[in-house]
């Protein structure tokens, strides 16, 4: 890829450089911190990324069949979208949900940064994506599906 794409500077903890802009999209952040995101669109925007990171969840229990922090992490954000938890609830499940990604490689742990990624909000994929050195910029299902 050409130098000019990627921001320069900016590396995880690979070393690799990550593709994503410096300037969030306003579209994927919420009216309350000023971005256009409402929150009709907000659970929309989770819940498919639930959807999302459910499709490629078997990647990851095949490898860890017993342990459920990914999938609580889905279940989690859904229930956030119904109203029945706050989203630092969700969050704290998203969090337990990369927790058992860092140990694994190729699409198991992608698989489960996806579930982890949907039980952030949905929303916060590209943030937890360059902290993480993915490449993927909050599209889920195509990078774990490798």
């Amino acid at each position: 890829m050409p130098a000019r794409l990627h921001a320069p500077g900016r590396c995880n903890r690979t070393g690799a450089t990550v593709i994503l802009p410096k300037i969030r999209d306003p579209r994927f952040i919420t009216l309350r911190r000023g971005g256009t995101l409402t929150d009709d669109d907000h659970r929309l925007l989770a819940l498919w990324a639930a959807a999302c990171a459910e499709h490629v969840l078997p990647l990851f229990e095949a490898v860890r069949p017993s342990d459920p922090r990914p999938r609580r992490a889905i279940e989690q954000i859904r229930a956030w979208t119904r109203g029945e938890i706050k989203m630092m609830e969700a969050r704290a499940s998203g969090g337990g949900a990369m927790a058992a990604a860092r140990v694994l490689t190729g699409a198991a742990r992608h698989a489960a940064y996806a579930a982890g990624q949907a039980g952030g909000d949905g929303t916060r994929g590209r943030a937890r994506a360059r902290s993480r050195g993915l490449r993927h910029q909050g599209r889920p299902c195509r990078r774990a599906e490798r």
